[in-house]
């Protein structure tokens, strides 16, 4: 299993174990992302995200209301504000070593381990718009998250819904 860690640092030679707001347990974790879920990443760190995809669950009707449309294998909206970020950010991806690392959230793609990693390798992301479009990921550009959001935590597709403290609160 591969696993990762994306990071606008291009240098990171060691990963300490960390209290995030992800950490509901308040352990210290170096957070790994799976090769599935990568494309979720392909973001500035900050960059409000919402990313869904058909699950085993999800109903005749919600795969015919979300993604009736598309031949994508999965979906990420982002707000317009973020589009010139998303164009000119510059984005790592680190190699992280799997073997300490457990399955904390399946459907998200997120592990953690307790224990400090040194990254197997390191390389750029590259262009992040061209990178979404060779994962087989629809981006969608829309000025607010907020309705979709709804929709979302209203129905049966998987999701993962990342940094949306960050999303605009006018349309909210």
């Amino acid at each position: 299993m591969k696993l990762f860690h994306f990071s606008e640092t291009p240098d990171i030679t060691y990963v300490e174990p960390r209290i995030t707001k992800m950490n509901t347990d308040e352990k210290a974790y170096v957070w790994g992302i799976d090769e599935e879920h990568a494309p979720h990443y392909y973001f500035p760190r900050d960059c409000p995200r919402i990313a869904y995809w058909p699950a085993l669950e999800t109903s005749i009707e919600d795969r015919e209301r979300f993604f009736s449309q598309t031949f994508a294998e999965r979906i990420i909206a982002v707000e317009s504000s973020w589009l010139k970020n998303i164009r000119e950010t510059k984005l790592y991806v680190y190699e992280l070593p799997s073997h300490t690392f457990e399955c904390i959230d399946e459907n998200a793609g997120y592990y953690v381990s307790s224990a400090a990693v040194v990254p197997l390798s390191v390389k750029p992301v590259g262009d992040l718009l061209y990178s979404l479009a060779k994962s087989n990921v629809e981006l969608r550009i829309t000025p607010s998250l907020w309705r979709l959001r709804e929709a979302i935590l209203n129905s049966t597709v998987g999701f993962s819904m990342i940094r949306l403290r960050n999303a605009s609160k006018q349309l909210k």
